[in-house]
């Protein structure tokens, strides 16, 4: 029997339920399910981020990044108080630690002023009055960035999107897609049992399986999704004081990560990390992963090669880092020499879904796919989780507009 519902949503991370949730809100009327493989939400890269509310430091003035990232941080927070969810407004210094650092930090300065945030340029002096712990030449303070667990607020939608009337189901993974005349019909395998959902249309938001997704819907496309492991240690309880603030060194314009940083966590424990290696498996988030299927599938993907071949020698550094923890200290020690090898204990990874295109270009904006009766998020670039209540407006636009059409 064919199960009917007016619009579906694949992905139970924080962006596929802040749209569900919004779109449920646009159209209290309507029947909306959400479909999540995993037997929790925010199991994937909503889950395994630094819980980081970002104030919007890197990116283009006027850019939809920078614009969503600023409205995400006033919708988050607001959306924590109003549901009781814990927020540390920690705020945030960039710390330059060589002069090449200083000259990149003042047109850091000047790209946040642009943005508009209430952003402060300090000498060291200040710098180590306000963390002594810390050594370096200089920092920017940014006052607006602050932390909380993306967990409870994914959480959080999803309760307000059932109150709504709205339908979550979980370990419900998603087998087949078939486009029909008047919407698109979704085979879904939980465990033994099959299930068969029909839509008027369909909206996929699948993070690191999003071209796969993609490809089930028969939409041709010139991006895969490579994996890129970030990986993190936890200082001991005795060092949950070793900062007032978030550090994050100065960024290389170059490169596409932020490098590694040390995190107050919610918890109230600091993590160092993350690094950026080559991930082997797309879910792989233990010490040791591979998977042969996913491996195979990235190595026949031509921009898979470029991309690596651009960044061969930074992905030596980081791969070598990764093993030997001696490596990854001293990116931590540039701008706090407290911290000792013994200090670096376990904690989980996170992966990153990058798309690459052919070409082997990092997407860092936007990246959609479609066809007649879907919409595919292929690409929410970075931070995703901020700007999560935005984005999700976002996409309900565009669904509007795809709506719109078929009227």
């Amino acid at each position: 029997m064919r199960l009917e519902y007016d619009y579906i949503v694949v992905g139970g991370g924080i962006v596929g339920v802040s749209t569900a949730w919004q779109l449920q809100m646009r159209h209290p009327h309507r029947s909306i399910l959400l479909l999540e493989k995993e037997s929790q939400l925010a199991c994937h890269q909503t889950g395994h981020n630094s819980g980081v509310i970002h104030a919007g430091v890197y990116y283009a003035p006027g850019s939809l990044k920078a614009q969503l990232c600023k409205a995400g941080v006033e919708a988050t927070v607001n959306f924590c108080h109003q549901h009781g969810i814990k927020v540390d407004n920690c705020g945030k210094l960039l710390v330059a630690t060589t002069p090449l650092e200083v000259e990149r930090m003042q047109a850091l300065y000047t790209r946040c002023e642009q943005n508009g945030l209430a952003v402060e340029l300090i000498d060291q002096q200040e710098l180590k009055k306000r963390e002594p712990n810390i050594v370096g030449l200089g920092a920017i303070a940014v006052a607006e960035t602050s932390i909380v667990d993306y967990r409870q607020v994914t959480k959080a939608m999803a309760d307000e999107f059932r109150l709504l009337g709205g339908q979550v189901l979980l370990e419900s993974e998603v087998e087949a897609l078939k486009e029909t005349l008047d919407g698109v019909e979704v085979s879904v395998a939980n465990g033994q049992v099959k299930r068969l959902f029909h839509a008027q249309l369909l909206l996929v938001c699948s993070g690191l399986m999003a071209d796969r997704l993609t490809r089930m819907m028969g939409i041709e496309t010139d991006f895969q999704i490579i994996p890129y492991r970030g990986e993190y240690y936890r200082l001991p309880a005795e060092h949950n004081d070793i900062v007032n603030h978030l550090i994050y060194p100065i960024p290389d314009p170059e490169l596409p990560f932020l490098g590694v940083h040390l995190t107050r966590m919610i918890d109230g424990s600091v993590t160092v990390g993350p690094n950026a290696v080559q991930g082997w498996k797309r879910e792989g988030y233990g010490r040791v992963n591979f998977s042969f299927g996913d491996v195979a599938e990235m190595l026949a993907f031509s921009g898979f090669w470029k991309v690596t071949a651009k960044h061969f020698k930074t992905g030596l550094l980081e791969a070598k880092n990764s093993w030997f923890k001696s490596g990854y200290l001293k990116l931590v020690n540039k701008y706090c020499p407290k911290v000792q090898l013994e200090d670096l204990t376990p904690y989980p990874a996170g992966i990153r879904a990058q798309a690459v295109l052919k070409d082997g270009t990092l997407v860092h904006d936007f990246l959609f796919a479609e066809s007649p009766r879907s919409l595919h998020v292929c690409n929410a670039p970075s931070p995703a989780a901020t700007s999560a209540i935005p984005i999700g407006n976002y996409i309900c636009d565009k669904i509007e507009t795809k709506l719109a059409k078929k009227v």
